[in-house]
């Protein structure tokens, strides 16, 4: 990826412009670290680009940026520019090109995403982003109140690549959303939602739920139930147990499976919890209750069916031995006689099944 990512800066050199990978790829490689994307600054225009390479896509071409896919990875190259009118502190109403690379790294967010790579593969760094990386510390660009006013989501940003990073808040950096804070509240729950997606799915979540604990931002945030969580290796855990889905959008999938863990973190090894809920919720609750992945799984594996398709009866056969006509009312039997066959009440053989069903017709109906 970087090789191909040399020669487009090359190729647009070659034309005669400036180009270099800027951001997340170059801070990556610094602490050795893999990305899955490149992202390349320029002062050719949208316009230039597309003159230069006949295949770029222009989807962002209202914020100076094109898009180039080669191989299947898609490389986005945006022109140098400044921002103007940021709307409800999130995006720039105006832009305008500029042919300064550094007039260009001074809109950015902190200083380690400004570190530059040149065609030859040297780094560039004009704002010092290195001496803050090599301290492990996350810093703003530009005054951190004033970054934070620009654009809010940067605040969760912040404690985004502190926690993937495991990196420390500078104390500006600390005190400006202390003081910002209530600017999220303006931001789309869709897109903080994005933001605390990535600081709950990190392997290091419990730093960044600490971090938003201790800016109090779980206000905010609308979050209240954030101070009764630990660690969890999958961020569907986390927002299962934080009961907000009155709050922030979810699929219908993502409802469905939150339910789920919730109800297996009642009784996560009883048999028929397990055989409702399956494996993946069941480990999920399991992480909250300090209960082993392979105690689930032992005893996940002794239930005697694992799914309906396992039941060895049938919905017309139950029918045509109460001398009735199918029904709804038959998924109360089938769900009866699954509890039952879960719970070792009952062994899963047709004789025993139907006979239960002629002995409690009257019970069930």
């Amino acid at each position: 990826m970087k090789d191909i990512a040399l020669k487009l800066l090359n190729k647009i050199e070659d034309a005669g412009y400036q180009a270099y990978i800027v951001g997340g790829f170059v801070r990556n490689e610094l602490l050795g670290l893999e990305s899955n994307d490149i992202d390349i600054t320029t002062n050719a225009t949208p316009k230039d680009l597309c003159s230069i390479f006949k295949d770029a896509i222009m989807p962002k071409v209202e914020y100076g940026a094109v898009s180039i896919i080669i191989n299947q990875i898609p490389f986005e190259i945006t022109t140098f520019r400044k921002e103007f009118d940021y709307q409800n502190n999130r995006r720039p109403e105006k832009i305008i090109y500029i042919d300064s690379l550094k007039e260009d790294l001074l809109r950015r967010d902190f200083t380690i995403n400004t570190i530059c790579m040149d065609k030859n593969g040297s780094i560039i760094d004009l704002l010092n982003g290195k001496k803050d990386l090599d301290a492990k510390e996350i810093k703003t660009v530009q005054d951190s109140i004033s970054s934070f006013s620009l654009d809010a989501l940067r605040i969760l940003r912040a404690i985004r690549f502190a926690t993937s990073l495991n990196f420390k808040l500078s104390i500006e950096v600390k005190e400006a959303i202390i003081r910002t804070k209530y600017l999220l509240r303006a931001l789309s729950k869709e897109r903080v939602k994005e933001e605390l997606n990535k600081i709950f799915s990190s392997q290091n979540s419990q730093y960044g739920i600490d971090l938003l604990l201790e800016l109090k931002l779980d206000e905010v945030l609308d979050i209240p139930k954030l101070k009764n969580i630990h660690y969890y290796s999958q961020s569907i855990g986390i927002w299962a147990f934080l009961e907000v889905e009155d709050q922030y959008p979810f699929s219908k999938n993502e409802k469905e499976m939150m339910e789920q863990i919730r109800k297996a973190s009642l009784d996560v090894l009883n048999p028929y919890s397990l055989y409702q809920n399956g494996l993946y919720a069941s480990y999920v609750a399991g992480e909250m209750l300090g209960i082993s992945k392979k105690e689930i799984a032992e005893c996940y594996e002794k239930l005697p069916i694992k799914g309906r398709k396992e039941l060895l009866i049938k919905g017309t056969e139950i029918a045509k031995l109460l001398g009735k006509k199918p029904g709804p009312y038959l998924s109360k039997w089938i769900e009866k006689l699954e509890q039952e066959v879960v719970l070792g009440h009952l062994k899963n053989e047709k004789r025993v099944l139907l006979n239960y069903c002629l002995k409690n017709q009257s019970m069930i109906g």
